[in-house]
């Protein structure tokens, strides 16, 4: 049994004992096992806007304890968490009429899964710069399944939208990315970063 599988295991058995006893300390436990990763996702939807994203995560678990009974298993309990989250975000969003912002730093494993390397110290810059070029639904599918390592199928729930476009936008996504970084302005642009 892997690592993230006990981890759902030990949330399933939270989350029953919450519903079923209506166990306040149950959820409790829930939330400080969760609330770093809810924190870290909205964080990154917000542009690292830490009040805004303390102040939206609250929200996500006031929901998710009204909502708990809803909780089918269906899916782990992290996945229908940032379902939550994302959902919280996009209401903020659309009140304020702001255009989606899914920049973050890419870094480590984030940069490897799109085959990219970060020696150059000017590249994370570059990264951040080419993420802002992808269309909001190739930055949010990456953001999930590259970035928060959900599955395509968790990250398809997430979003709500369509397992096979998931799919498409990470592959589009990846593709625009390192044809970006690719670009010869762009390695020039790095280069003077560096003189």
């Amino acid at each position: 049994m892997d690592d993230r599988d006990a981890q759902a295991r030990i949330d399933a058995v939270l989350v029953e004992r919450a519903v079923r006893d209506s166990d306040a300390r149950a959820f409790e436990i829930l939330v400080r096992r969760h609330q770093g990763m809810v924190r870290a996702q909205l964080r990154r939807l917000l542009g690292d806007n830490g009040a805004m994203a303390d102040d939206l995560a609250q929200e996500t678990f006031v929901l998710a304890w009204r909502k708990l009974g809803q909780f089918r298993g269906e899916s782990r309990f992290t996945t229908w968490l940032y379902r939550i989250a994302h959902s919280c975000f996009q209401q903020y969003w659309r009140s304020r009429g702001w255009r989606v912002q899914q920049e973050s730093e890419l870094e480590g494993d984030g940069a490897e899964a799109l085959g990219l390397a970060l020696a150059d110290p000017g590249l994370g810059l570059d990264i951040d710069a080419a993420l802002r070029r992808l269309s909001d639904n190739q930055q949010a599918a990456l953001l999930y399944c590259v970035q928060l390592e959900l599955s395509h199928e968790e990250a398809a729930l997430v979003l709500d939208m369509p397992l096979g476009s998931v799919k498409t936008h990470v592959a589009r996504g990846k593709a625009r990315l390192r044809q970006l970084l690719q670009d010869p302005v762009t390695q020039h642009e790095r280069s003077n970063r560096n003189d």
